[in-house]
């Protein structure tokens, strides 16, 4: 599944790059536009009227490329990558930790039943048979039954640790990539308003055509990484909810699992 994620981010990223062609004519003509004479400006003012107006039709997809390549293909495609690989690692992490929640109250009686009627060892293949991790957890501390209940218990803790930790594998990459779609639009910024400056002391005035390129590479750059981190925050505060409350469960389901064993030995 990974391995196709990370195809369905490099086709992305090249069908955004595929763009960088009409960007490059869509830079020269509004060069073209900015050396125009001053008895051309109403003309090209009507035209571009005329433009906004028809962009009332435009899809939204049509217009978000559009937005895509005015902010600059090498970092717009930066922070789309940072999505895309953000998205592919919280769906993972969220169908595992769906995968791996059960009903812990209904485990406990199937495990009492089994302990009951067929004794460890039908426990034990009740337990292998079920997925999620208080089911392992539960296989683990049965391997140890013979040595007491005291190493029982401390395979369960240690055992424990270990599927919290596989529950939160992963979400360093994501927390990474919250942070670089951040900071790559804050980094877009910057640059932007450099090429701002930049352009103003080469022409020696702050006319508004001027000024107006760097800016709006400095602002959408700064939307767009805004809004994937938006976006994966929420993913990522979803899987920190989901990993807490089974771990709530596992500890929980862990406590009856050691009385159901105290009391089947004192029988």
């Amino acid at each position: 599944m990974k391995k196709f994620f990370v195809f369905l981010a490099a086709m992305g990223i090249m069908a955004f790059s595929a763009q960088y062609v009409s960007a490059e004519n869509k830079t020269q003509n509004d060069q073209q536009t900015e050396q125009a004479t001053p008895a051309d400006s109403f003309v090209n003012e009507a035209e571009t009227l005329a433009e906004e107006t028809e962009e009332a039709g435009i899809p939204l997809h049509q217009a978000l490329k559009t937005k895509f390549i005015e902010g600059g293909v090498g970092f717009m495609a930066a922070i789309i990558a940072c999505l895309i690989l953000g998205l592919a690692i919280a769906i993972e992490r969220i169908l595992y930790l769906n995968l791996s929640t059960v009903n812990h109250k209904k485990l406990l009686n199937k495990f009492e039943a089994a302990l009951e009627e067929g004794g460890i060892e039908a426990a034990k293949e009740l337990c292998f048979n079920t997925r999620g991790p208080i089911a392992s957890i539960f296989y683990q501390g049965l391997l140890r039954y013979d040595e007491g209940i005291e190493n029982v218990e401390k395979a369960v803790v240690s055992y424990g640790s270990v599927k919290n930790n596989e529950m939160e594998k992963g979400l360093t990459w994501l927390s990474l990539f919250i942070a670089m779609s951040t900071n790559l639009g804050f980094l877009g910024t910057v640059l932007g308003m450099i090429e701002a400056f930049d352009a103003i002391q080469k022409a020696g005035d702050i006319s508004p055509n001027v000024v107006a390129g760097g800016m709006k590479v400095a602002l959408i750059t700064t939307v767009g990484g805004l809004i994937v981190a938006l976006i994966l925050q929420v993913f990522y505060n979803y899987i920190l909810s989901k990993i807490d409350s089974l771990t709530n469960e596992m500890e929980d389901a862990s406590i009856s699992f050691i009385d159901i064993l105290v009391k089947h030995n004192e029988k």
